[in-house]
This record gives structure tokens, C-alpha cells and sequence, in this order.
């Protein structure tokens, strides 16, 4: 473990998701002591997209914006909103010099898949539509994510595929969570790693699936064919259950011909990047600002 990450562990809040409500509001303090990013050559904006039920959406954009990209927030399907996302969507908008669109998309368990996916899609559609009212070129959006929403991510971007929907220019998967079997050996071996394990893996599918079977859409490592996808940048974390299937994903999306970068962010565990005062959690934030940079400016 990195000395400097390490330090954090006792800090952290035990989160075991059996009590989803009262978890959001742990996570909610949480987001609120992460540093306030600087936001002075951002315009900020609350939008609502139109769908079935509309879904409300979060928009930063920095000056001479090329591309942008639908972002979607971690916390397990269960947690997190517009507001919890704010830090990291301020900050990847500040240091990609692309346009952010933070989706405050429908949590589980009250609203269980495909939920989420719905109001990622349509946010998608709603972006290809107004890419010109955002001041992007169409051709430049990517969708990403951290952890439940880099999964959501890869959903979106399985759907688009698959439904002829926008065109996405990349995707830019974070620690995702991405198959609901936990059958690699990471997902099996971490029981007691900080903030994400095996147990809260299981409360998490759980919560999101109820009883309904998975489908490639909830849990995209289930796809069988990845051809035809986005480029994608997908980051793991060591001490993380879903290291393993972020590694496998990578690999599957080589070999059905997409191009990737995979880095495997060592002596880390799953959302340490939110320690900011760590010398990994930096490089980490702007390395995937620097990936989304250049796949929408060149």
C-alpha cells in the first residue's frame, strides 16, 4: 500500500451498504471534505435533459472547449448525485479543457436497472442533439466514469453500439465495476480491503439487479463480442475487487481490435484517487484528465 494512502485507512467510514439511505448521507460528508476545485474559468450550469423521467444534468464548461464528455458518478448504483460528483467534475473539466456533463442519473435500490443506463443513454442523445448549443463538435463526445458509473460508461457505449445510437468518440473507464459474477481473483481475495470489498461488491450488484438476471447492458464483461467499441483508457486499482475484471475488460477490448490503454495504478485501493493530498492520487486525476485531453483534441 502507498505510505501516503495508507495513513487515510482508519479514517475512512465502514460503508457496507446494507442500509442504503443512510450510507448516502456518509458518502455525502465525505464528498463534502474533498477540497473545493477552482472553478473560476468554468461556466457552470443545471440543466434538466428530457426523458421518461427526466433526468438532471450538471454542466461545466471550460473556454475553447473541443470535445465532451457524459460523466458518470461513482458510489455503487446506490449513492452519490450531482452534488458528490461536483469536486471531480470541476476538476476533470479545469484540467481536460473539455465540457463535463455530470449526470445525476437514478440510484438503486428505489430505482433498480436499467434505471441508471436510461438516463445515461438519454443524456447521451441529448448531447449528440445540443452539441452545437454546448459549443462542441458532435464528433467529440466520449462518455467515462469512476467505479458504478465507469460501468455505466461501458454500458452506454455497448448500447450505442448496438442500437446504432450517437457515434462516442471514447471512454474513459475509472476503476470500473464491470461484472456482477465476482469470479477473478481479485474479486474473491479482497474481503478486507479499505472502501471496496468483496461483501460490499455482493450488497452492491445486489441492490442494483434485485432478483432480475444480468444482461450485458448492467454488467458489460458479459458482452460477448467488444468489437465495434470506443478507444477506451481504463485504470484499475491494486487492493480493488474489480481490478481484475477492469484488466480482463482491457484485454478483451484489445483483442477484439479497440484501442486501449490500461494503467494499473500500483499501491492503490479503490477511490484512493480521492485522497488529493497523495502524490499517486494527483498523477492519477491528471493522467485521466490527460488521456480525455487528447482523445477529444486530436
Amino acid at each position: 500500500m502507498d505510505p501516503e494512502l495508507e495513513a487515510f485507512i482508519p479514517l475512512f467510514p465502514k460503508a457496507d451498504l446494507t442500509d442504503p439511505v443512510e450510507e448516502r448521507k456518509k458518502f455525502a460528508e465525505l464528498a463534502a471534505s474533498v477540497p473545493a476545485p477552482d472553478t473560476s474559468q468554468l461556466d457552470i450550469e443545471d440543466r434538466t435533459v428530457p426523458a421518461d423521467p427526466d433526468v438532471p444534468v450538471r454542466v461545466y464548461r471550460p473556454r475553447q472547449a473541443q470535445g465532451a464528455v457524459v460523466w458518470l458518478h461513482g458510489g455503487g448504483y446506490v449513492m452519490g448525485d450531482l452534488d458528490t460528483e461536483h469536486p471531480w467534475a470541476a476538476r476533470i473539466a479545469d484540467s481536460s479543457g473539455a465540457v463535463v456533463i455530470s449526470v445525476g442519473y437514478r440510484v438503486a435500490p428505489e430505482d433498480r436497472f436499467p434505471a441508471a443506463l436510461d438516463d445515461a443513454y438519454a443524456v447521451l442523445a441529448w448531447a449528440a442533439e445540443h452539441a452545437a448549443e454546448l459549443g462542441v463538435d458532435p464528433e467529440r463526445i466520449a462518455v467515462g466514469g469512476h467505479s458504478a458509473g465507469a460501468g455505466l460508461a461501458a454500458a452506454v457505449a455497448l448500447r450505442a453500439r448496438d442500437q446504432q445510437g450517437p457515434p462516442i468518440r471514447f471512454q474513459l473507464l475509472n476503476q470500473p465495476g464491470l461484472d456482477d459474477r465476482q469470479e477473478t481473483w481479485s474479486a474473491r481475495n479482497f474481503t478486507e480491503t479499505p472502501w471496496m470489498n468483496r461483501d460490499k461488491v455482493t450488497a452492491i450488484w445486489r441492490h442494483y439487479l434485485g432478483s432480475a438476471p444480468a444482461s450485458p447492458y448492467a454488467a458489460p464483461a458479459r458482452a460477448a463480442d467488444l468489437s465495434g467499441l470506443p478507444p477506451a483508457y481504463v485504470t484499475t486499482a491494486e487492493f480493488c475487487p474489480n481490478r481484475d475484471e477492469g484488466i480482463d475488460y482491457a484485454l478483451r477490448l484489445l483483442q477484439a481490435g479497440v484501442p486501449v490503454e490500461l494503467h494499473q495504478w500500483s499501491g492503490t485501493f479503490h477511490g484512493s484517487q480521492a485522497i488529493l493530498s497523495a502524490e499517486v492520487s494527483q498523477r492519477q486525476i491528471a493522467e485521466l484528465s490527460a488521456a480525455l485531453h487528447r482523445a477529444l483534441a486530436e
